[in-house]
């Protein structure tokens, strides 16, 4: 270091006296006076005497420069930069010093006479400290950075991203070099501030960066005040803490963590959903178990985990009492598992309760994913034949036959017993919950209510949640019919929603997710026949809400410029089409009869010349659906109440 510090003030002394050729004279002595005390300090430490060796060191320092007059990017969306150095410092030049034993002698420290002497190695490394604009402000986040080319753990260095809006402060670092009077906010652009960066594994120079930067359009992102948590599925896929899983003898992977900007990719993802969302409220935690068949009374629906997995640490996996070792395994047909398995019970537990932590409204959604690979010899209730659907909506799980086929046992006692055993028999009373515990004493079943009950127990030994789901998009199954006029599945989920209130206290909601096919009337024989299936669940007392998926058909945009919608628009990317047909349109004005019909562009209008009550038929019609009595209709006749 004092071969530096003089080889520079010689260089500056040298030059006031002599110009060019004194500053050469006055570098070269003080290099050499430098090198004569760095020499005395590293024999001193090492007791004198032994011989110093050097390993390379940077001659200039002053690498480091910047584009004058370069733009400053203005971006929309997610890009990756360059950007430009805005404020440095000198580089950090720290010598290392290390002992090394001479070759065929006794030397040891201090030496001795008639004894060979270590040798003094030195090495050097260098730090930098420097600012990069990126772009114009004000961004959400970081996702990645490369140096070089290659992607950099972000969590091995000190990064700080300020995000450039109009009130930011200065960095601390730029502070502490240059004051706090003289210290640049750089308010409006976008820029990181790298600290104390090690050169040395980018051959001690500052290395090419680019970054990954996310600027989301004005207006949407701050209007979002929901989201759904996905996948739903995965064993360790909501785990806020560390995993490791050890693939063989000294081996190990990191299960949840593929963004390198954060420990988890838990972390990384709730971080960047709050940067993008910054009005986010509530959230709706997705856990899914697996369904097997699409016959009711045949189909179970249990915790499954990937096939081949081993179980990591500092946690184990286990479900609802299932373990590595006794769970089954999701599918996997060409060697690879169809889906992740199902969230481990200590994963949801910790998430729920960062979610809370991050100031958030936690909605617990047990979710159906079906597990029917291809080729399988399954009898179809829709068909009749052997073989159903690979890996099916779940809003196909019906009664065996189905409604409407040869055969079907809608209408009987068979059907309501059918769904009575993928409803389940277990209680609220056969879950007990402590803090971060969770016990099942029960009969030993897997269907529909172990799921919801096991998924709300979980809540509540995380602490308590906001609301629960029951199930949803169960249409197949809400729309069959038992003796008389009873929805057998709809009894069931009332009765359900009971258990949950008695586990989850008045405090959580509790409603069921609708697809926007089912939630208001099924209409059959032409419009003679006309029930509202879960008008019993809406009307229940333990149920706080409405809730619907919602995706009906918005436009029926095709290519080109000759199809029905673009012609009464000025063109398939008019914006007045998207806001005009969302209570308008197909399923409000008119329907497609087939799919030649849909072809063909022949739209059909939905009338109700009986009674003029066309928002019976109009599944987007939600106004007409909330406002208006509902009255069932039996061979084209409204009923009496």
């Amino acid at each position: 270091m004092a071969t530096l510090v003089l080889q520079t003030v010689g260089s500056v002394v040298g030059s006031l006296v002599g110009g060019p050729i004194g500053s050469a004279i006055g570098s070269a002595v003080g290099a050499a006076a430098g090198s004569a005390i760095d020499q005395s300090m590293a024999q001193s430490r090492a007791g004198g005497g032994r011989k110093i060796t050097r390993g390379p060191r940077l001659k200039d320092l002053d690498g480091i420069t910047a584009t004058e007059g370069a733009s400053i990017p203005r971006l929309y969306g997610r890009a990756r930069l360059g950007g430009q150095i805005i404020w440095a410092t000198r580089m950090e030049e720290e010598a290392v010093y290390s002992s090394t034993k001479p070759k065929g002698g006794k030397g040891g420290i201090g030496g001795g006479a008639g004894k060979a002497k270590a040798s003094i190695d030195v090495s050097y490394r260098y730090y930098a400290n420097v600012a990069i604009g990126l772009c114009e402000g004000t961004i959400a986040f970081v996702r990645r950075v490369w140096a070089d080319g290659k992607p950099v753990d972000l969590t091995t260095l000190t990064m700080r991203v300020h995000r450039g809006d109009n009130t930011q402060a200065a960095d601390p670092l730029i502070v502490a070099k240059q004051g706090s009077n003289n210290a640049p906010a750089y308010r409006g652009l976008a820029y990181v501030v790298f600290e104390r960066l090690d050169l040395g594994p980018y051959g001690n120079r500052l290395p090419q960066f680019t970054f990954e930067v996310v600027r989301p359009v004005h207006g949407l992102c701050t209007r979002i005040q929901a989201m759904n948590i996905i996948p739903g599925a995965g064993e360790y896929a909501y785990e806020p803490a560390s995993m490791s899983l050890q693939k063989r003898l000294g081996a190990s992977v990191l299960p949840n963590r593929t963004q390198l900007t954060h420990a988890t990719d838990w972390h990384a993802s709730m971080d960047a959903l709050q940067a993008l969302c910054p009005n986010l409220q509530n959230v709706a935690l997705v856990i899914s178990w697996f369904g097997n068949d699409l016959r009711a009374n045949y189909c179970s629906i249990r915790p499954l985990k990937e096939p081949g997995s081993v179980d990591g640490q500092p946690y184990v996996w286990s479900v609802a009492g299932q373990t590595r070792a006794t769970a089954d395994s999701v599918s996997a047909p060409d060697g690879k598992p169809s889906f992740g398995g199902t969230p481990s019970d200590g994963s949801v537990m910790r998430a729920i309760r960062d979610l809370k932590a991050r100031g958030l409204k936690v909605t617990l959604y047990p979710f159906i994913m079906m597990d029917i690979p291809a080729n399988n010899t399954l009898p179809n209730p829709w068909t009749g034949a052997l073989g159903q659907s690979a890996y099916p909506w779940r809003g196909r799980i019906t009664c065996h036959p189905a409604p409407g086929q040869a055969g079907t046992v809608e209408g009987s006692a068979t059907a309501e017993t059918q769904i009575a055993g993928f409803m389940g028999t277990c209680l609220a009373s056969h879950f007990s919950t402590g803090v971060d515990t969770l016990s099942y004493n029960g009969p030993v079943e897997w269907t529909l209510r172990r799921l919801v009950l096991h998924v709300a127990a979980l809540g509540q030994a995380a602490g308590g949640v906001d609301a629960v789901v029951l199930a949803s998009e169960l249409v197949s199954l809400t729309r069959v019919r038992g003796v008389g006029a009873v929805n057998p599945a709809v009894v069931g989920l009332k009765a359900l929603a009971g258990e949950v209130r008695s586990l989850v206290g008045q405090q959580t909601k509790i409603t069921y997710g609708a697809d926007w096919t089912e939630y208001g009337a099924d209409v059959r024989s032409g419009g003679n026949d006309i029930r509202f299936p879960l008008d019993p669940l809406w009307a229940d007392p333990q149920i706080d809400a409405v809730a619907i998926d919602w995706y009906p058909p918005v436009t029926d945009v095709r290519d080109g410029l000759s199809h029905l919608d673009a012609i009464a628009y000025d063109g398939p990317l008019d914006h007045r089409m998207f806001q005009d047909r969302i209570a308008a349109g197909e399923g409000f004005d008119w329907y497609y009869s087939n799919d030649a019909g849909r072809i063909a562009q022949t739209r059909l209008p939905i009338t109700d010349g009986a009674y003029n009550k066309p928002w019976v038929f109009r599944p987007k019609d939600l106004v007409g659906w909330w406002s208006n009595t509902h009255t069932a209709r039996s061979g084209g006749v409204e009923q009496t109440s």
